[in-house]
């Protein structure tokens, strides 16, 4: 079982373009069989197949890999630290934030950051409006958000003036765009399939509109 998981790991990073050392491929195993071990005591997914975890928990958050900007990446409502963990293992030079308001989860991640030996990660358990960091950041990702209005309206005050938001949807987007509120425009819509997993998907890359004027 272990070694089919691993299989479908080490073919669905390549086809995602991604060079991943047999190490990095470790401890990505290690943080799903982590996952299982602690949804003993915790309800952190209901996906509990390793291989179907590969899937749908690794190599689906591994997929917005290239559209991750600069060198600060805030994940919020990051639940059981997805896609924050995968990134952070898979990019090492950047420095993930990992929020989320439910302490049970952040205890969990936390634990993670430890075993996994993540000195990229940090990890708060704040509700993200009350979340001000002193410096903000270049790309913002969720999962945790069921509308991408939602998302922007929550996280407005999060990333830099030429900072990012990356929301991973599906292929019917009309709802979802027609309700982006004013103050943020729509850079790019990237098709995205995910290996293994049936359906279409979307990167949305939304950016603050920048506004220009004299001052009163």
């Amino acid at each position: 079982m272990a070694d089919a998981a691993e299989q479908i790991l080490a073919a669905g990073a390549g086809t995602l373009g991604l060079d991943i050392g047999p190490q990095t491929q470790q401890r990505l195993l290690q943080f799903i069989a982590a996952i299982r071990r602690w949804n003993k005591v915790m309800n952190l997914t209901s996906i509990l197949n390793p291989e179907e975890m590969v899937t749908r928990h690794l190599l689906d958050s591994l997929a917005i890999s290239r559209h991750l900007h600069g060198r600060r990446v805030i994940d919020v409502g990051t639940g059981a630290g997805l896609p924050g963990i995968p990134l952070a293992l898979v990019h090492p030079q950047i420095e993930f934030v990992l929020l989320d308001a439910r302490a049970k989860r952040t205890r969990f991640v936390r634990q993670m950051v430890i075993e996994l030996e993540l000195a990229n990660v940090e990890c708060v358990h704040s509700r993200v409006e009350d979340y001000h960091p002193s410096q903000r950041f270049d790309t913002v990702v969720s999962r945790a958000f069921s509308g991408l209005s939602d998302m922007l309206n929550c996280c407005a005050h999060l990333p830099d003036p030429d900072g990012r938001f990356i929301a991973m949807k599906g292929v019917d987007l009309e709802p979802e765009l027609a309700a982006v509120p004013t103050g943020f425009a729509i850079a790019g819509i990237y098709p995205v399939e995910v290996p293994g997993l049936e359906g279409g998907r979307s990167v949305v890359d939304v950016r603050p509109e920048k506004t220009t004027g004299l001052a009163s």
